[in-house]
């Protein structure tokens, strides 16, 4: 708060001037986030806006997976490996500033969904998700699609046309 002083001139006493304090609350700080409040500030690590994210992303029908191919097999190989959990943020990355984030994605979508709207489905489920729970206003989600998924034969079961048993 500061103190902001007037000169008036007083009516009816000729043209004599007298200084009049008056006090005015004038905000210092045009913060209007709730990470900052007078208590203090709250910080959010990079790591928890990539997995929710990616969580985010993930929950979006028609988003087979999350990464490029050298990402995706490398999760593959660590799903292999017990006791190892799957990467919430393969395929997200971020820049998280003071009251804002900015997200970049690589997606796989599935074969016969239209990527437009998968696209505008997965940017409103990030934003909704990360400004709702963490504060940060969400400047931009960029959505790379690497790669397609079209199911195959090979991963349906065979149904006793085997040749060798």
């Amino acid at each position: 708060m500061t103190t902001v002083e007037k000169t008036v001139k007083q009516a009816g006493r000729g043209t004599a001037e007298k200084p009049v304090v008056k006090t005015a609350e004038v905000a210092t700080r045009t913060d209007t986030s709730p990470l900052v409040t007078e208590h203090g500030t709250t910080t959010i690590a990079d790591t928890v806006v990539q997995k929710i994210a990616g969580l985010a992303t993930r929950e979006v029908s028609g988003v087979h997976a999350l990464g490029g191919g050298a990402a995706r097999a490398f999760g593959a190989l660590r799903d292999r490996i017990p006791g190892a959990s799957a990467s919430a943020g393969q395929g997200v990355s971020v820049e998280v500033g003071a009251k804002q984030a900015a997200v970049d994605l690589e997606l796989v979508v599935e074969y016969g969904v239209p990527i437009a709207e998968l696209a505008r489905a997965v940017r409103r489920n990030v934003v909704g998700s990360i400004e709702r729970m963490t504060g940060l206003e969400v400047v931009e989600v960029n959505i790379n699609v690497g790669d397609v998924y079209i199911p195959s034969t090979d991963e349906e079961p065979s149904s006793g046309g085997d040749r060798v048993q």
